[in-house]
């Protein structure tokens, strides 16, 4: 299932696909519009006056429960709906943004019809954003062609007896151990991250381990048929430490480490302020 962080006005919103659409999740659409301190209990409220005022039971049949990732890094279900029913939900909450805000969620849902119609649109958005980001060609590649290889591999896990959601995570994170000596959450924490994507915060070189790790893995798992979680979590480890050999490997003739509490963009910057210099 493929997960996505999107900005509206500064104000992060998850969405997942879901039978092939976009389903965002209803508590940041209104914290986003309604501004409250507590979205949850705003949430709530809002369902107990749809419903008493307007018939909720026909709308609440469209919102899905969809695990979506949580600040603490965790998966966990949310209230999530497609933009049909986020425009419903949207009528009744009053905000100066609802309507251009109405105008965007048009605008990301049609997106989705294109890039079903020709999936290089979404490729070129994805380069479109991260360039307007000040992410440079180079590493805009490599996190792209990351993307491909995570989503090989998570359809081998899914071909495999590999159940989404938990068992992916579980199997994430020992490919991080084994390559980068962290899980996940331990590396997001070492960069100082909560809800941010620990990959688009990734060096160059750490970008290429993971794609390492990954690619290794899903080779381990189709030439050992491996079956079920256990096998796989074997492939893992295994691909993972490919990958951590390799790290280092190079850690030990460059005499630098790969895994920092840097990003690329940290990076980036500091470099231009010591060319200036």
């Amino acid at each position: 299932m493929k997960h996505e962080l999107i900005v509206f006005e500064g104000n992060d919103i998850r969405r997942t696909l879901h039978n092939n659409e976009w389903h965002f999740s209803v508590i940041d659409i209104v914290q986003t519009l309604s501004e409250s301190k507590n979205a949850r209990r705003y949430w709530s409220d809002l369902k107990i006056k749809i419903k008493e005022e307007e018939g909720f039971d026909e709308l609440y049949e469209k919102i899905v429960q969809l695990k979506l990732e949580a600040p603490d890094g965790k998966m966990r279900e949310t209230d999530c709906a497609n933009a049909e029913t986020l425009f419903r939900i949207i009528q009744s909450i009053p905000s100066k943004k609802a309507e251009p805000f109405k105008r965007w969620l048009a605008k990301v849902g049609y997106e989705r019809v294109q890039e079903i119609e020709n999936p290089e649109l979404a490729q070129q958005r994805m380069r479109e954003l991260y360039k307007a980001k000040g992410y440079s060609d180079a590493w805009i590649e490599k996190r792209i062609r990351g993307i491909a290889i995570r989503d090989e591999l998570t359809d081998e896990w899914k071909n495999r007896g590999v159940k989404d959601g938990r068992e992916y995570a579980i199997l994430t994170a020992e490919i991080s151990k084994a390559t980068f000596g962290v899980t996940p959450s331990e590396y997001k924490e070492l960069k100082g991250l909560q809800r941010e994507n620990l990959r688009d915060h990734m060096t160059d070189l750490e970008l290429i381990f993971t794609m390492l790790g990954e690619a290794s893995t899903k080779e381990i798992a189709q030439n050992t048929d491996a079956q079920g979680f256990n096998k796989n979590q074997i492939a893992a480890k295994e691909g993972g430490k490919i990958a951590g050999d390799a790290r280092k490997q190079l850690e030990i003739k460059s005499g630098k480490k790969v895994v920092t509490g840097e990003n690329y963009l940290a990076q980036k910057q500091a470099k231009q302020i010591e060319n200036k210099d």
